[in-house]
């Protein structure tokens, strides 16, 4: 039996039902509400079977709006959610009220919003880690700057046990001269065999998000291969934000010559295991 395609990140929004304080019209070709619906055929036409929808703004209107899709939806085998990790109790409620939805496998809070480039070093949010390592729920480390890509090191000699995924494989220089010090830091952050990483978001780092080629990516996935391995891998479309970087098919279409430079069993956990094992997802969910 083939093991089924999961795409590990994508999203859905709806402004008038939660709010995105970084969506404005800059951003015009996605600002505006973002259903599952919208991109089913471009999934179907991919092979691509099942999905994990990842969190999109700090509140819960937006993850409810993510339940109420997989509940009408059986495409959506997961959610990372959104909890206020800075404000454990809190967190602690919010992992309680998802108790018996197996979708629910780990949380997401976009800390490149924040001023501070350590937010996740705070004491507060150090305790709100405990709260998901404890609970056995997975974090996904948006790592954007490279100051949030080094503290991936010291976050996993304090949590050791905190299963972490690093999203967009923490925005290599892609179609720059210069590769440190991404090439270094990641390496490092893959040094705790509990960090994985998503084969996502990878457009170019300067200028048009659009102007990124097979070629531009290939080696900063074979960086990735080498440190993290398949198994700790996993393919995002990153879908609507991949509209700005030429379309979801457009990106699927230029990875696949990457994943098809691997054996089969290897591509197999790119394109679904790994997920399916990091995210703990229910087998049932996904008909395996």
């Amino acid at each position: 039996m083939v093991f089924p395609i999961i795409d590990a990140h994508q999203h859905i929004w709806n402004p008038h039902r939660a709010h995105y304080d970084w969506l404005d019209e800059s951003l015009a070709p996605i600002n505006q509400v973002m259903t599952l619906d919208q991109l089913l055929p471009e999934l179907r036409d991919a092979g691509v079977d099942y999905t994990v929808q990842v969190q999109s703004a700090d509140n819960f209107d937006d993850t409810r709006l993510m339940t109420e899709c997989a509940a009408a939806n059986h495409e959506v085998a997961a959610i990372v959610g959104y909890a206020p990790i800075d404000c454990p109790e809190q967190t602690a409620r919010t992992i309680e009220a998802w108790e018996g939805d197996t979708r629910m496998v780990g949380v997401r809070t976009l800390i490149h919003n924040q001023e501070d480039p350590e937010w996740l070093l705070r004491p507060n949010v150090d305790e709100g880690l405990t709260v998901l390592e404890r609970a056995g729920l997975t974090f996904d480390v948006v790592a954007v700057l490279p100051e949030h890509l080094a503290l991936v090191p010291e976050l996993s000699r304090r949590h050791p046990e905190l299963r972490m995924v690093i999203d967009h494989l923490a925005k290599p220089p892609i179609g720059l001269e210069e590769r440190e010090p991404w090439w270094s830091a990641i390496e490092a952050a893959a040094e705790n065999p509990n960090v994985y990483a998503k084969v996502s978001g990878l457009y170019s780092a300067a200028g048009d998000p659009q102007q990124w080629t097979t070629e531009y990516v290939r080696p900063f996935f074979e960086r990735a291969l080498e440190v993290f391995g398949p198994s700790r891998l996993m393919y995002g479309g990153d879908w609507p934000i991949s509209v700005l970087a030429g379309g979801y098919t457009r990106v699927w279409q230029g990875l696949q010559p990457l994943f098809d430079s691997v054996d089969a069993a290897d591509r197999e956990q790119l394109l679904g295991r790994t997920a399916a094992e990091f995210y703990r997802i229910d087998p049932a969910r996904i008909g395996y």
